[in-house]
């Protein structure tokens, strides 16, 4: 069981963005508890929902009458900016939009997003059912009928469970069930859903969720500096919205820009050719590049162990369309990168600021331990492990081997995401990435 975390999400609903808090399951007195930012009054349990992470953070500074007062990590929080209360885009949950995505093709961001929303939702309704276990009567059957059917369970095996005709059959199984059940299940929840705040807001502050962006990392003049992130891994910040509605910053210091309907569009086609588009964050800057698996060895677009970045995906595509050679050349699909108009933009999973996490570790060595998980470390300890094979980096590979710090590390993180990071191993983990990420630059050629 994880020590205890408190997470910022978002949810739409109606047309509505609201925030509010969930801290996951945690083991106290040796029993498991899990609770969202609410109350329960005559029998009657809510989650408090804010029109922006501003309102939410002003709440959590003056009031404790809610659900999470008790929690072991709530005075951090309590004492939180609206920027470190901002989700990050893995905890944005829209309830509204689950058409839209079973109609789309299976692919592994429909299929990821189905079940993390699936997930919440049983996890609201679990908070949220005050019934006896000797009451005839659920509060909430339609979330439970929903989570029984077989085809929703089938969103938890992954991508590979609607491969083939047998998966298409599924697939189509999955939105069956949606247009069935989701009505009921969304007017079971949006009856315990209060979008007043605690009494802080009025429903007509909420933009609509198209606008919601705007909103997002707005914050109080008052708003004291700085940067925690709450139980979330490293860049969890980085990837709000900005720029206005519909355009994402994928990663502090990126030159990169996409809707997201852009990078789903785009990914179809680098999926299909077994090329993706990576990008990497290291001191020096931010680039793009390409990265496929040849007998499940990575190989990046580069040459002689030297991977090549650039600034822009419109410069990594000029670069693909010419004729120098590289190390990707050779893979039969190369030429239909070679010809495609498809922009290379990266899809979130294969983003790797190695910088943030550096920044990450100093802030739970000076004093933030016990909010930020180990899963921090894996995404970026995944993209470098790539990095150093492609790259020969034999001083990469001996620091995260399974006995050195940050491999053990990485067990845990296997084994226990959730658990936070101490200050003291973060010190230790803190040097030895440092060591990682300056082996890794040093293997990264920014071409123009």
């Amino acid at each position: 069981m994880a020590r205890p975390s408190i997470v910022p999400i978002a949810l739409t609903l109606d047309d509505r963005t609201g925030y509010t808090l969930w801290a996951p399951p945690w083991e106290e007195d040796g029993e498991e508890w899990q609770a969202f930012l609410g109350t329960t009054e005559d029998d009657t349990a809510t989650v408090h929902l804010f029109p922006t992470p501003a309102k939410l953070a002003a709440f959590c500074r003056t009031r404790t009458d809610h659900d999470l007062a008790d929690h072991p990590v709530w005075p951090v929080v309590a004492g939180l900016a609206a920027a470190d209360l901002t989700p990050d885009e893995d905890h944005r949950y829209d309830l509204d939009g689950v058409y839209d995505i079973a109609a789309e093709n299976p692919d592994r961001w429909a299929v990821e997003e189905l079940a993390a929303t699936v997930d919440i939702v049983s996890r609201l309704a679990e908070c949220l059912d005050t019934t006896d276990e000797d009451d005839d009567e659920e509060q909430f059957e339609a979330v439970a009928e929903f989570a029984a059917k077989p085809e929703i369970g089938s969103l938890g095996l992954g991508v590979e469970a609607f491969a083939g005709r047998s998966g298409e059959d599924a697939w189509i199984g999955v939105g069956s069930v949606f247009d069935e059940l989701w009505e009921d299940v969304v007017e079971e929840l949006s009856d315990h859903f209060d979008w007043t705040g605690g009494g802080t807001a009025t429903v007509e502050e909420y933009p609509s969720a198209s606008e919601a962006g705007d909103d997002e990392m707005a914050a109080d003049d008052d708003e004291p500096a700085g940067r925690v992130d709450v139980a979330e891994p490293a860049g969890a910040t980085a990837a709000s919205v900005s720029g206005g509605p519909g355009v994402s910053t994928i990663a502090r210091g990126s030159r990169v820009t996409a809707s997201p309907a852009a990078v789903a569009a785009a990914a179809e086609f680098w999926e299909a050719v077994g090329i993706l588009p990576v990008e990497i964050v290291v001191p020096e800057g931010s680039g793009v590049t390409l990265r496929c698996y040849v007998d499940d060895v990575a190989r990046f677009l580069g040459r002689d162990g030297q991977v090549f970045l650039f600034d822009t995906p419109a410069d990594l595509a000029r670069f693909c369309a010419g004729n120098e050679r590289h190390d990707l050349v050779e893979i039969a699909s190369w030429p239909e990168v070679a010809d495609t108009d498809t922009p290379p933009l990266p899809a979130e999973q294969d983003r790797y600021d190695l910088t943030e996490l550096s920044e990450v570790l100093a802030e739970v060595a000076d004093g933030a331990a016990g909010l930020v998980p180990h899963r921090a470390l894996v995404q970026p300890a995944e993209g470098v492990r790539d990095l150093a094979e492609y790259a020969g980096l034999t001083r990469v590979e001996e620091l995260l081997a399974p006995t050195a710090p940050l491999g053990r590390a990485l067990t845990r993180a296997d084994r226990q995401p959730e658990q936070p990071l101490d200050a003291g191993e973060a010190a230790r983990l803190r040097t030895d990435w440092d060591e990682v990420v300056a082996a890794v630059d040093g293997a990264l050629v920014h071409r123009d």
